[in-house]
């Protein structure tokens, strides 16, 4: 009787273990999945040289970069004062690169990208204009000489456009949110003509996309305010929606600095433009006057883009289906 009073005892402590260890096992699968951080898709920055001083209208010396969310340009700086990190803030989708002038030229270049990753916190960085040499990451493609780039702003005065030459002051801050990342630009006292307005910008990329939706707003309803694409001969393309609401103009064929073929495109509210024209460097959309909010659209596709688009027809292909997204939605 003992013999078997011990084995009961015995069997009931096993059954108290293996109660026990379920417990345990079902406590560590009960406990929460940590979810994997998103991969950021979208990034903005504007950088500024530190470390140096002002000699004219040059910053010498300067030993570093250093990020900042705001920025008020000095009244100093101008084209090639080597103070702001590829000369002003910059953009970018896991697809493409922009980077805009802060400086009387205010136009808008292309960084075109060989990976999904972000870039542009290294682009720069060892040495001033390094970016314009093949890199590992892609390199800025795009000559925009006396042009507008793509899909920046000036004022056509006389059938001559205007860039920001004379400026009061100009203020520029940059955001990244989950859902998409921009850059605004505040320009207090643009003189062109006889003519003197204030001028806000807004610059935003998003995950997965090649286009920047840029948003303007003067301060005084002023005839002759344009964006555009930089001419450099190359096919001329159109496209018109279903609903006659929206618009675009593109060019495409061998124009980068490497050199090779890129698209570029830019779409618009028809009842926000009075008038498409060749001006001497840049293909020209002109606004129609007003104080309200204007959005349009901008985008390049580079070649030697990850997974990118390599022929004109494709390119072709995909702008009028952004077409039918902008027929159907009136937004991108």
């Amino acid at each position: 009787m003992k013999k078997i009073k011990y084995i009961s005892i015995a069997l009931s402590i096993l059954a108290l273990h293996a109660c026990k260890n379920k417990e345990e096992v079902k406590e560590q699968n009960e406990q929460p999945v940590l979810e994997k951080k998103d991969v950021q898709k979208t990034y903005a920055e504007i950088s500024v040289a530190e470390g140096g001083e002002w000699k004219d209208r040059v910053y010498e010396g300067g030993t570093s970069f250093k990020n900042v969310e705001s920025l008020t340009v000095p009244q100093s700086h101008t084209d090639h004062s080597w103070y702001l990190r590829y000369e002003g803030p910059g953009w970018e989708s896991d697809k493409v690169g922009y980077r805009l002038y802060l400086d009387w030229r205010n136009a808008i270049d292309i960084f075109g990208k060989t990976t999904h990753s972000m870039v542009l916190k290294n682009v720069g960085q060892d040495g001033f204009d390094s970016y314009h040499e093949k890199q590992s990451w892609g390199s800025d493609i795009l000559k925009v000489g006396k042009g507008l780039g793509l899909g920046s702003i000036g004022r056509l005065v006389n059938d001559e456009v205007k860039h920001f030459r004379e400026v009061d002051s100009t203020k520029a801050a940059v955001n990244n949110a989950t859902e998409m990342s921009s850059v605004d630009v505040n320009y207090y006292g643009w003189k062109t003509g006889e003519e003197k307005i204030d001028l806000s910008s807004t610059l935003s990329i998003f995950p997965g996309e090649r286009y920047t939706k840029h948003t303007i707003q003067p301060s005084k309803s002023v005839a002759g305010i344009v964006t555009g694409i930089v001419n450099h001969g190359v096919t001329f393309l159109e496209g018109l929606s279903e609903n006659k609401q929206w618009a675009y103009i593109a060019t495409y064929g061998e124009q980068t600095l490497v050199p090779d073929d890129l698209g570029m495109a830019i779409f618009y509210n028809v009842a926000t433009v009075t008038q498409m024209k060749k001006g001497v460097d840049d293909y020209l959309l002109e606004f129609e006057p007003t104080t309200q909010p204007i959005t349009f659209y901008f985008l390049g596709a580079w070649e030697q883009e990850k997974d990118g688009i390599k022929t004109e027809k494709e390119f072709t292909g995909y702008l009028n289906e952004k077409l039918k997204i902008l027929n159907k939605n009136q937004t991108l």
